[in-house]
């Protein structure tokens, strides 16, 4: 049995959307993919196959791992761990998802379970994979366990496992991915709105240095309460307005101030900008879609609006490019 679940793109509004602000995303056609088996003996075993990560456990030693993990974030909330330092290894997200779900819901397992995850969705990058993860993993644990589909206690239980990731998440990834399609969130509530019927591409600029989690906070130590977010509302709320039409110049706009926001909160690495010049002298628009990073030379994914793709400047930046498209779905089961 497989559970899938898409990842994101934000169009505008990353980092303002956690004060609050307005964001426009929509669900891809990339996906998180965990399938669950029954296994002899009571053993819980999960595996990320993507990182090659295989762990085995019993549920007592679960519920020891949740509540480390829980005293981690404690500190972190408290200034006293990074966020970085709250899960030890990727794994621990997908296994802190499963007793959390389990403890949640009162679930009981009579024996043991296989938990596979694979992913066709870059890892740090910004497109959401840690949320499709867990919320595949819950969509599979929850149907496996014959449990009622839920999108409100997926969203909660998917939201608890992404503040240990990121510390403070803003619960975008987690909606999208949950409901598909392209919305305008604000304050853990979206709204749908067209689809691009625009060309839309993503081009891998490379993992950034800094994680999601420590970019936030890099960010909320230097405008947590700056004016600029009233700015990045504005952006979102004309990309809101002119996403789902075939005026590419007045997307184009929007998207090339929503460009020059990020770059004002330092989330752009200078590469990443001299590579956004070369799009815009081209006739084209970019941006950082996700939280981008504060130091390095690598940010993650940028998202291209253009006639054309830009082979060219990417193979001179050896930099990845792929076309995107929406997924209207959200997480769902694929078989049995």
């Amino acid at each position: 049995m497989k559970a899938i679940a898409p990842g994101k793109l934000i169009l505008s509004g990353e980092h303002a959307v956690v004060y609050g602000k307005p964001a426009v995303a929509m669900a891809i056609d990339l996906s998180a993919q965990t399938t669950i088996t029954p296994a002899a003996g009571t053993d819980i075993a999960f595996s990320l196959h993507n990182l090659g990560q295989h762990e085995s456990f019993r549920m007592r030693a679960l519920h020891e791992m949740n509540k480390r993990i829980q005293h981690n974030y404690h500190l972190f909330l408290k200034g006293e761990l990074g966020i970085r330092e709250v899960l030890v290894k990727p794994i621990e997200l997908i296994q802190f998802a499963f007793i959390t779900l389990l403890d949640g819901l009162h679930l009981k397992l009579e024996h043991g379970v296989n938990i596979g995850l694979t992913s066709t969705i870059p890892v740090g990058c910004g497109l959401g994979s840690s949320a499709a993860s867990v919320l595949s993993e819950l969509r599979a644990v929850g149907h496996f366990l014959r449990v009622d589909f839920r999108p409100d206690w997926h969203y909660k239980y998917s939201m608890v496992a992404e503040n240990m990731q990121h510390g403070r998440a803003s619960g975008v990834d987690s909606y999208v991915s949950l409901h598909g399609g392209c919305v305008r969130f604000q304050d853990g509530a979206g709204v749908k709105i067209p689809m691009p019927s625009i060309p839309v591409f993503i081009v891998n600029t490379g993992t950034p240095e800094t994680t999601t989690g420590e970019c936030v906070e890099d960010v909320r130590r230097n405008f947590g309460h700056d004016g600029i977010w009233n700015d990045f509302e504005g952006v979102t709320e004309e990309i809101a307005a002119v996403i789902g039409g075939r005026n590419i110049e007045s997307i184009q706009a929007a998207v090339r101030e929503n460009h020059k926001l990020l770059c004002r909160i330092g989330v752009v690495p200078e590469r990443v900008q001299q590579f956004v010049r070369d799009v815009e002298a081209a006739g084209g628009a970019a941006k950082t879609c996700g939280a981008g990073a504060t130091r390095g030379m690598t940010g993650g994914i940028v998202m291209v609006i253009a006639e054309k793709p830009p082979i060219e400047l990417c193979r001179r930046y050896a930099y990845s490019l792929s076309a995107v498209r929406g997924d209207p779905l959200g997480v769902r089961i694929v078989g049995n």
